[in-house]
């Protein structure tokens, strides 16, 4: 009970580790390496220190600290991280580690000290040894899955390491009881009390913690009823509940304008959206063309609960959101049947890589007709080597190709060699040509100061980028997130 008990537990801390961090350092595939990283080096260092002591000391005398020390880490980990990332964000990876380390090691001690306690001659070594390491396994398995598919769907993850951490401490409480040994656990148990009320206090609060994001809503102090939807700290949709024509977001602007040139006005739309958050451009569809019918794809259900019961969304709206992946959601779609796609899904600071790739994009070519276009917000900063890289792709499935950007990140400014910026830039691909004065003159009209660029100006800020696909798609390591965050 104890191996297989703190084997589950060890997966526990990392699964939810990675989502303690991603609002500060991103769901990218470094965080998810770093971390499993720190979980592997853990219970390496767990096991061989573990073994080695407990020839040392009477392994009685070592299963409650383990257990009792570790819980109470564990439930002072959601208050420590998110303090010291609002705090001392020049620590937070040390912190993080630490929050990690500690209780991985002393967990992962437990299977050695038990083996210990186990053996009795070396005639059945392989056995006891064999049968434990099999039964760690099944714990780690089960706290994975337990994890992945009922915790973290039920309970915010604070919620899921401060209960955590009492059970080890209760674990550790049992040990004692029964060993008569380590008296440490009422201390123990006050710090987990800590660890819970320092919750309740630390930044970073969320409105709602759905399974992918911590989220809150924030009322525009310039404008009663617009909302900005904060998901991680990231500032993702703003919806003015009053007013679906108010676009707040210069690359919803930018977007806006292009749909705006590209299909007659007031037109009907069939549109899918890939990515919804808060349903500004359907919204703004439903508004200016009535008749639209949109489709979204949202991975996130609790983003499309707040939609609807925070952002005013109605069945009435002619929004349809179905809660699904976005690559998923465009293979269920008919050939030739859509108007326009919208791609604007993140997760974090990243991108799914998934939705980037020549493979993706051939699955919204299928879905669009004829005439359809092919909308997308990319986000990136530094070099480009993302945006870059995701043009290029587009450029190899669609026959025409335009993108929308700040003249700096274009290479249009004053100083065609001046270090582009980055942030938003809306990409725009068709199998018909969109025409790029139209788009240039609603751009203008909307205030928005950017540019587009097509034809051999495209090519040469595409330069030698190397088009993504599903057999390579480094995305994580192309994409340059800003510095600083809103």
């Amino acid at each position: 009970m104890l191996v297989f008990g703190a084997s589950a537990a060890v997966l526990v801390v990392e699964i939810v580790a990675l989502r303690l961090l991603a609002p500060y350092l991103g769901l990218t595939l470094e965080t998810s390496t770093m971390v499993i990283g720190i979980a592997l080096t853990a219970i390496a260092v767990g096991s061989w220190l573990g073994g080695r002591v407990a020839d040392q000391v009477d392994p009685r005398r070592l299963l409650g600290p383990s257990l009792g020390v570790s819980g109470a880490v564990v439930a002072l980990t959601p208050a420590v991280l998110r303090t010291s990332a609002e705090w001392a964000p020049a620590l937070l990876l040390l912190i993080a580690s630490l929050t990690i380390l500690v209780p991985g090691a002393l967990l992962s001690a437990v299977t050695p000290i038990v083996t210990k306690l186990r053996l009795t001659s070396l005639a059945e070594t392989g056995t006891v040894v064999g049968r434990l390491s099999g039964v760690g396994t099944a714990g780690a398995i089960v706290g994975t899955v337990l994890t992945g598919f009922v915790l973290v769907s039920r309970l915010p993850v604070s919620g899921i390491l401060i209960g955590l951490g009492a059970l080890l401490v209760a674990g550790s409480a049992l040990v004692e009881w029964r060993t008569r040994g380590w008296r440490g656990t009422p201390a123990l148990a006050l710090v987990v009390v800590a660890g819970g009320l320092g919750t309740v206090v630390a930044p970073g609060a969320c409105d709602a913690e759905t399974r992918y994001h911590c989220a809150r809503i924030v009322t525009d102090p310039d404008r009663k009823s617009g909302r900005t939807l904060v998901l991680d700290g990231l500032w993702h949709s703003y919806v003015d509940l009053d007013d679906p024509t108010f676009l707040e977001f210069t690359y919803i602007r930018a977007i806006a304008s292009v749909v705006d040139t590209a299909f007659p006005e007031g037109e009907s739309l069939d549109a899918h959206h890939v990515g919804g958050g808060g349903l500004t451009l359907p919204r703004y569809l439903a508004a200016t063309r009535p008749g639209t019918r949109s489709l979204v794809s949202e991975i996130d259900g609790g983003v499309v609960r707040i939609d609807r019961e925070r952002l005013g969304l109605t069945s009435e709206a002619g929004i349809d959101v179905r809660v699904e992946d976005g690559r998923l959601g465009l293979r269920r779609l008919d050939d030739d049947s859509r108007d326009l796609v919208v791609g604007d899904a993140f997760g974090g600071v990243s991108v799914p890589w998934h939705l980037t790739t020549a493979e993706a994009m051939t699955d919204v070519r299928r879905v669009l007709d004829e005439d359809g276009v092919y909308v997308a917000n990319l986000i990136d900063h530094g070099g480009l080597d993302f945006a870059r890289a995701e043009v290029a792709t587009l450029g190899e499935t669609f026959e025409h190709v335009a993108l929308v950007g700040a003249p700096v990140d274009l290479g249009l400014g004053p100083d065609p060699d001046a270090t582009p910026v980055g942030g938003n830039l809306v990409v725009i691909a068709s199998d018909r040509a969109v025409d790029p004065r139209a788009a240039q003159e609603a751009l203008d009209a909307r205030h928005t100061g950017w540019r587009i660029a097509t034809g051999d100006d495209l090519t040469s800020w595409i330069g030698d980028a190397r088009p993504l696909t599903d057999d390579y798609a480094p995305v994580d390591q192309l994409l340059q997130p800003s510095t600083t965050r809103r």
